[in-house]
């Protein structure tokens, strides 16, 4: 059974927030960077490991430990274990983290919360954690997420995921009512690191995909010479891929459209960025045979960043080349 508890708060990435450490914090613990804790709850546990696999359900439970629908993630993972002492309850300290990870712009890929203690075999449910921890295993001791006492009450889950400049990050939350008086919280972080510039390319499904979702789709593996509207040849798979969706398309008409960052003169980036978009449609039709009336290239220089010009993992994502449906 869902519920509609009250919010109080929980920030995140506001670094004039800080989390004061409280005398129940475990010893060498913080919050994470992105996400601080429900107000008045302890770290009891923490881990940081440079490296890890770690598996989200996102479907209910199916068959004895059993679930059929994973994302598979790797990256650096925090795991980062609370509690909370006193009237606040699993209910409300779910509801806030869903309101923050919204508010934050993430997208959220499985949810469940229940207000009892349930043997259901959806999403948050008792039995679900279980199963979805069983993928993921919890330390052996002083975890009492998936433990019971006399007063213990319902339980939840909420995933999510975000792009950022520095790469991928997935966030998954399970709460549960241990008791009357605490309430458990179990957090944890995957951070994917960004592929390295050169080495990215996109296929004539992922094209489609984003065109089809966005009426738009980033050309990953499209890269030029610095400052220069010369593409490399490591350009030329990329290419590929993109004279592939476009002749499966035919009826389709496309901007090509030229990005940079704002580093620089506006004058100088946006004649760069239309210089850009021209030579691959110019590619396009004149090695690739793609008819020259359904591609029109334009530049837009700085004007539309899809990170903050503030570091170069943002920059290098903002100079970039797309494909616009028409």
């Amino acid at each position: 059974m869902r519920v509609v508890p009250k919010l109080i708060f929980v920030f995140f990435t506001l670094s004039i927030f800080k989390s004061a450490v409280l005398a129940g914090d475990v010893s060498g613990s913080s919050d994470h960077p992105i996400l601080t804790r429900y107000p008045g709850s302890e770290i009891k546990r923490y881990d940081v490991q440079a490296f890890q696999t770690y598996k989200i359900a996102t479907g209910p439970v199916s068959g004895y430990n059993t679930i059929d629908e994973w994302i598979d993630t790797q990256g650096q993972l925090t795991r980062i274990y609370y509690e909370l002492t006193g009237t606040n309850t699993h209910s409300e300290i779910f509801a806030n983290y869903k309101k923050a990870l919204i508010d934050s712009g993430f997208e959220i890929l499985s949810e469940g919360l229940f207000a009892q203690s349930s043997r259901k075999s959806d999403i948050g449910s008792r039995k679900w954690l279980g199963t979805h921890y069983k993928s993921n295993p919890l330390p052996s001791n002083g975890i009492r997420l998936l433990q019971g006492s006399s007063t213990s009450g319902g339980t939840g889950f909420i995933a999510a995921t975000k792009e950022r400049a520095a790469g991928t990050v997935f966030v998954a939350i399970g709460v549960a009512q241990y008791s009357d008086s605490i309430s458990a919280t179990m957090i944890d972080v995957v951070e994917v690191e960004d592929v390295k510039t050169d080495l990215v390319s996109i296929d004539s499904e992922a094209i489609g995909k984003g065109v089809m979702e966005y009426g738009r789709v980033v050309l990953d593996g499209i890269f030029f010479e610095h400052d220069m509207a010369t593409l490399k040849p490591t350009s030329r798979a990329a290419l590929n891929e993109i004279s592939a969706f476009l002749n499966d398309h035919p009826k389709m008409n496309f901007y090509v459209v030229g990005h940079t960052d704002s580093t620089g003169a506006f004058s100088y980036n946006n004649t760069l960025s239309g210089k850009r978009a021209a030579e691959v449609r110019r590619v396009l039709i004149d090695e690739f045979g793609i008819l020259a009336a359904r591609l029109e290239s334009h530049g837009v220089g700085p004007l539309n960043p899809v990170f903050s010009n503030s570091t170069e993992n943002g920059r290098q994502k903002n100079r970039r080349v797309e494909l616009v449906e028409r």
